[in-house]
């Protein structure tokens, strides 16, 4: 156990860190006094409530008899949670208590005062991944805490490569001349990731753009820099997939849950997709006819390594929470390395304690750890910025419409510039 002097010198550092990486705001860490003990209301995407949630909230409630936690599910999706969330919020209401957040809410929750800053000395930052602290911070204050992490991983049929004498692909050229010589052998699609007009979509463009090297803001936020070569060749990247073939027009209306039960039925010889994929395309059942049979590797790039978005979910307390001090207590034994590793177990969800990925008990669990732990290191965060979901509007509907009309490269990489620049102008 670190001695208060050392948390707070850590505290200290991160979010000195944190504060230069793009905030003009010194780093000076919150002195929040929360009030209220009693019960509270935890809201968090469905997905979440299927697996290890559960058996958490019973440990819990069995503890705290007088502050029980009540689950109030939301939407799958992460468009239709911020918007559920933000409704509610903005009248003011005390509905919820404890908040599960995408990472790229955490500004847009701070600026509009929807959430509280949280004192960085009640959590252990300095054993926790880096990149997920950093998504839990605006302006130098800590405002969530990191919960779970998330980057994209290329799942494929290991048994299938394996057949052919074929390792997997670590380049986009790679991808595509397996994906088209030996998909069609198996009468299945060559490759897929979540392609319909939504949060999904922007992940996936965002991946392919930053790994050609290129960029859709400036680290601040405050200009567009998607007018470049490296943008245009990820889009290009993922048009020649659709118009020659080996990325089936199908996966222009799959999100998450679609592409991976596209995978699972054998339809894809490759899928981009999270690592809670792993837990459960593991689990044999109906439907189910990769258990077993799959492998997991790093996202492709250009000419090797590809890069992914850094995804994963922080906790917050609500400003109109009227019990404060429980949801915090509640926080932070979620965020505890015993809760954080029944997660990993039983949800197949990216902890933030960095000791879980080399566990050897987790090896042996999810010997993926050590390429998923280097895919969220270099990783890279969506823009840091208030309006981030209209930003991810216009890009997941102009890139949509680019890949189902097969829209020129060019003209549509200078109109979303445009809109872009409009947002973040009028923002």
């Amino acid at each position: 156990m670190r001695t208060m002097r050392s948390r707070l010198a850590v505290a200290a550092a991160l979010l000195t860190a944190i504060a230069t990486a793009g905030c003009s705001s010194p780093a000076t860490p919150a002195v929040t006094s929360l009030s209220g003990i009693g019960p509270i209301t935890f809201a968090t995407g469905k997905l979440d409530t299927a697996s290890y949630l559960p058996g958490l909230i019973g440990q819990w409630n069995s503890a705290h008899p007088r502050q029980r936690v009540t689950v109030v599910p939301l939407p799958d999706e992460a468009d239709d949670q911020h918007a559920q969330l933000v409704a509610n919020l903005q009248t003011g209401s005390s509905r919820y208590d404890v908040m599960s957040l995408d990472v790229v809410w955490t500004a847009e929750f701070a600026a509009n005062g929807w959430i509280v800053p949280l004192n960085p000395t009640s959590f252990e930052l300095g054993d926790l991944l880096r990149p997920a602290v950093a998504t839990a911070s605006y302006q130098g204050r800590l405002y969530a805490a990191p919960f779970t992490s998330n980057a994209g991983l290329l799942y494929y049929r290991k048994d299938i490569l394996a057949a052919a004498g074929r390792k997997p692909p670590h380049t986009w050229a790679q991808l595509a001349e397996l994906a088209q010589a030996l998909a069609p052998q198996y009468k299945m699609a060559g490759y897929a990731g979540q392609f319909a007009p939504y949060e999904g979509l922007t992940v996936n463009f965002a991946e392919a753009v930053q790994s050609a090297g290129g960029s859709i803001l400036s680290p601040d936020g405050t200009r567009v820099t998607l007018n470049s070569p490296q943008a245009r060749a990820g889009l290009r990247f993922l048009m020649d997939g659709i118009h020659q073939g080996w990325i089936p027009r199908a996966a222009l209306s799959y999100d998450e849950a679609g592409s991976q039960q596209a995978f699972e039925a054998g339809k894809l010889l490759f899928l981009r997709n999270w690592p809670y994929v792993y837990g459960q395309a593991s689990k044999p059942g109906p439907g189910n006819t990769v258990a077993g049979k799959f492998g997991v590797t790093a996202l492709p790039g250009p000419d090797g390594r590809g890069s992914s978005s850094l995804g994963g979910a922080n906790l917050a307390i609500s400003a109109f929470s009227r019990h404060q001090r429980t949801a915090l207590a509640f926080i932070k034994f979620l965020t505890s390395l015993p809760s954080e590793r029944r997660i990993l177990i039983e949800g197949s969800l990216p902890p933030v304690w960095t000791q879980l990925y080399t566990s050897q008990a987790m090896l042996r669990r999810f010997p993926y750890l050590p390429v998923l732990e280097k895919a969220i290191l270099s990783a890279k965060p969506r823009p840091v910025i208030p309006n981030y979901n209209q930003l991810s509007l216009a890009i997941s509907s102009t890139i949509h419409q680019a890949l189902e009309t097969n829209e020129p490269v060019n003209a549509a990489i200078t109109k979303l510039s445009r809109e872009l620049t409009s947002i973040i102008r009028n923002g």
